[in-house]
C-alpha cells in the first residue's frame, strides 16, 4: 500500500509538473509581436506569427492553416488600431476560440498601450485608408515597443499564473537589455535628425518622430492606394524647390514608385526592414532596429 501511494503521488506530482511547464499557445498578428513574445515568454510560449515581413500587413487572407491557429491560441497578440480590421474579425468568427475574443483576457492590442500618432479628425472613405484610431504602425518607435512589453508580460503572468515570476524575469532582462540598446542607437542616429525624407506610404512617422526625421512628401496620394503618374510626378516637381535625402519604403511594398522617384531625383532609395524578418540581418527586434539604422545611415553619407 506505501509504495502504491509513493507511486501515485509521483505520477501527480510529474503532471502538475508538466502542466506547470506547459507552454502557452500564441498566435501574434505581426512578426514584430511574435518576436516580443519570445523575448518575454522564452521556452513557455509557443508563437506562431499569422504574417510575414513581406506581407502587407493590412491584407492578409483567413486561410484555414491560420484558422486551426486561432482555434488552439490561449493568447492573440495584434497591433489594433483598425490595422488588421480587413480579416481579423473573419479570423476570429471562425476560430470559435472564446479565449482569445475581445475583452477576453487571451486577446491583446499592442497600440492601446502608447499614444498614437496622426489621429485623423475626420473620417470619409474617399480619403483612402484611414486608421480612425491613428496611424497603427507604432512599432518603428522602440520606446512604444517599452510600454507594449510591459504590458504584454502581465498578461502573459494573467494567463499563465504559474509562471508568473518566470515572465516577470524575463521582462526585466529584456527590458534592460532593450533601454541601453535605445541609448546606443539614439547615439549613433545623430546625423539622421532633420533630415527631409519622402515616404512610398505613411508607415513611419513614429520611426520618423523618434529619429528627428522630416517626411516632406508621401509618394501615395491617399493611404493604401497605388501612386499613380501624377501623383509622382506631383513629388517631383515638390522636390525641385525642396529637395529630400532619400525616399523610404517597406521590404513589403512594391518598389517601382520609389524607384522611379530615386532616378528622376537623383536621391537613394531606401528599402527598410520595417519589421523582424523584413531583411538578413533583421532575425530579432535588436537586429531590426540595428538595420534599419545603418540603412538610413548609409543613405546620409
Amino acid at each position: 500500500m506505501k509504495r502504491l501511494k509513493l507511486c501515485i503521488t509521483g505520477l501527480l506530482f510529474t503532471v502538475f509538473a508538466a502542466q506547470a511547464n506547459a507552454a502557452i499557445d500564441a498566435l501574434a498578428c505581426e512578426p514584430e509581436w511574435g518576436a516580443l513574445l519570445r523575448e518575454l515568454g522564452g521556452d513557455q510560449v509557443r508563437v506562431y506569427n499569422a504574417t510575414s515581413a513581406l506581407q502587407d500587413p493590412h491584407r492578409i487572407e483567413a486561410r484555414p492553416s491560420l484558422i486551426a491557429q486561432a482555434r488552439k491560441a490561449e493568447i492573440l497578440v495584434c497591433t489594433g488600431a483598425e490595422l488588421e480590421t480587413g480579416w481579423l474579425p473573419l479570423l476570429l468568427r471562425q476560430s470559435g476560440n472564446a479565449a482569445i475574443q475581445s475583452g477576453k483576457s487571451g486577446y491583446f492590442e499592442a497600440a492601446v498601450q502608447v499614444k498614437r500618432l496622426e489621429v485623423p479628425d475626420r473620417l470619409d472613405r474617399a480619403d483612402g485608408d484611414v486608421h480612425a484610431s491613428g496611424n497603427p504602425h507604432i512599432h518603428t518607435d522602440p520606446r512604444n515597443i517599452t510600454l507594449v512589453a510591459e504590458a504584454l508580460a502581465s498578461r502573459l503572468a494573467e494567463i499563465d499564473v504559474a509562471n508568473a515570476a518566470y515572465y516577470q524575469q524575463r521582462h526585466i532582462d529584456f527590458s534592460q537589455r532593450w533601454q541601453a540598446a535605445i541609448k546606443r542607437w539614439e547615439a549613433r542616429a545623430a546625423p539622421l535628425k532633420g533630415v527631409r525624407v519622402v515616404v512610398q506610404h505613411k508607415a513611419f512617422p513614429y520611426l520618423s518622430a523618434w529619429l528627428g526625421l522630416q517626411e516632406v512628401a508621401v509618394l501615395e496620394a491617399k493611404p493604401g492606394l497605388e501612386p499613380s503618374s501624377s501623383q509622382l510626378a506631383a513629388v517631383l516637381a515638390r522636390l525641385q524647390a525642396q529637395p529630400a535625402r532619400m525616399v523610404i519604403r517597406a521590404a513589403y511594398q512594391h518598389d517601382r514608385p520609389s524607384r522611379w522617384l530615386s532616378e528622376q531625383a537623383k536621391i537613394p532609395d531606401v528599402e527598410l526592414p520595417y519589421t523582424v524578418g523584413g531583411s538578413a540581418a533583421a532575425t530579432d527586434l535588436f537586429g531590426l532596429f540595428d538595420d534599419t539604422l545603418e540603412r538610413l545611415l548609409a543613405a546620409v553619407r
